[in-house]
């Protein structure tokens, strides 16, 4: 808008100019050529006017960056907030033009009416979330203080623990639109179809907005790109990020995003200004498994022990216990019975431990050695540690010592040595943290040149570790039996 004033304002300086110019040159041509003598003052009068009005012309032109920026800090004020208006309107209607050519599009907004209170287990999670309903319910209470919400929120989690049903509760707390859409959902066949779909998405999520749009699976679209081609997925990948940076934080719009493989996702994915917050979701311990039974069985006639259920589901996600719930009340139902009970129970445990075997569904010796095995790992750390935690938090720097990856590699080892000291036998628990220990002894050996061999250094390592273990048997017992009654330790039970 400043940029138009100023070109307006040069073009009025030389108007003025060549005005002057034509009339002092009409004013003699007309005394030269009148046969009239012309007497009097006034002749004088406006040949001096004449004069004055071609220096002030020229003066002005002279000093005109002077006056323009006078102008402009006289006027920024009112030019900024008309050009605001007009800035907003226009994308107004831009959104509405657009709209318009969607508006055959099969992406609809729907109503959640799902909100915090129909999901359990996740008082964590739901902490981080609630800002966002109350930015979404009130948000000049925000923008006042300048403050701007995270564009995005990135959902991080195993399969079946909520992450869907917690991104409905958080629209439907807020009571906003909500657009839902797969990561599969945009890896179309013809090149350009998929960035179209996301345009369409966000330009309807604008026109809504306050909205929260949500996105399952996003490592369908998001994994990293590798450079050697230019497909449909990174194209559509490309959109996404371009959409995400075309809004701001106090837009009013929301964008979720559900993934159990962050590790896939593309880093540009993940910089500031786009995914910008990151709530990690876990199985639900033994606490989590109460509420989420408690609210599955919520006016249900039931003839067994909630709490012993409860302790006999570990690993079992949100989705799964509900399934049990489902199935058992499905088997309630074919005997012709009116209450459930543990038979019930027992059939649906069965049909879920058999149909799907990936479930981590453990009997008593198995989850004390895998409780041992997290028990060891919180003592080394010094770290909240969850029965199904499996994350290792490692020492972190950019220029790591000797020490400090020494201290990494037992942090991984630590588990498999704390089962092996314990049980007085070696079980194979988790390979993960076994490579990746090994990977840190590789690089100081290749990398780093710290060390000369890496199985030497992963064996002086471990034969550490067993000496550690064993004097603080007693205390990893301990830190056993906390985590078998709660399915966590938490930093302050140490």
């Amino acid at each position: 808008m400043s940029q138009n004033s100023n070109k307006n304002l040069d073009k009025n300086f030389k108007l003025m100019i060549l005005s002057a110019t034509i009339l002092v040159v009409l004013f003699f041509y007309t005394m030269y050529k009148s046969s009239t003598q012309i007497e009097g003052s006034s002749y004088y009068v406006g040949l001096l006017f004449l004069f004055l009005l071609l220096v002030v012309a020229i003066f002005l032109k002279l000093k005109q960056d002077k006056i323009k920026d006078y102008f402009d800090k006289r006027g920024i004020k009112t030019n900024s907030a008309f050009e605001n208006e007009l800035q907003k309107q226009n994308s107004k209607d831009d959104i509405t033009v657009k709209n318009h050519e969607f508006e055959n599009s099969n992406i609809k907004a729907v109503t959640s009416n799902i909100t915090f209170k129909d999901v359990a287990g996740i008082a964590e999670v739901k902490e981080e979330l609630e800002e966002i309903v109350d930015f979404l319910n009130s948000p000049k209470k925000y923008i006042s203080h300048g403050v701007k919400l995270p564009k995005g929120v990135l959902l991080v989690g195993p399969p079946g623990v909520g992450k869907t049903l917690i991104a409905r509760a958080v629209a439907g707390e807020a009571d906003v639109p909500f657009f839902y859409q797969s990561g599969a959902s945009f890896v179309q066949i013809y090149v350009g179809m998929g960035a179209k779909k996301v345009r369409e998405l966000f330009i309807k999520a604008k026109a809504s907005a306050p909205a929260i749009v949500f996105i399952d699976e996003v490592d369908a679209i998001g994994k990293k790109r590798t450079g050697t081609s230019n497909d449909e997925r990174e194209a559509t990948l490309n959109e996404l990020l371009t959409q995400m940076d075309g809004f701001e934080g106090d837009s009013g719009v929301i964008v979720i995003a559900a993934t159990n493989k962050i590790d896939v996702l593309d880093d540009a994915l993940l910089r500031a200004g786009r995914f910008d917050r990151r709530v990690f979701l876990n199985l639900p311990n033994i606490e989590d498994r109460k509420q989420i039974l408690n609210l599955y069985l919520k006016d249900k006639k039931i003839d067994f022990d909630m709490d012993k259920l409860a302790d006999n589901t570990a690993g079992f996600s949100s989705a799964a216990l509900s399934t049990l719930v489902n199935e058992a009340l499905l088997n309630m139902i074919k005997r012709k019975a009116k209450i459930l009970e543990q038979v019930d129970i027992e059939i649906a445990k069965n049909k879920l431990q058999f149909g799907k075997k990936q479930m981590k569904i453990l009997n008593e010796e198995q989850k004390e050695i895998l409780c041992i095995y997290q028990a060891s790992k919180a003592f080394v750390c010094k770290s909240k540690v969850a029965l199904f935690d499996e994350a290792v938090p490692l020492l972190s720097s950019t220029y790591p010592s000797y020490n400090e990856l020494i201290e990494n590699i037992k942090r991984y080892l630590a588990g498999n040595i704390g089962v092996e000291v314990i049980k007085r036998q070696q079980y194979a628990v988790n390979s993960e943290d076994l490579k990746n220990a090994l990977k840190i002894a590789t690089d100081m050996v290749e990398k780093y040149k710290m060390a000369n061999d890496a199985n030497e250094l992963i064996n002086r390592v471990k034969n550490e570790l067993r000496s550690e273990l064993s004097h603080n048997a007693n205390e990893i017992n301990k830190l056993k039996e906390i985590m078998q009654r709660n399915e966590v330790i938490l930093e302050n039970e140490f």
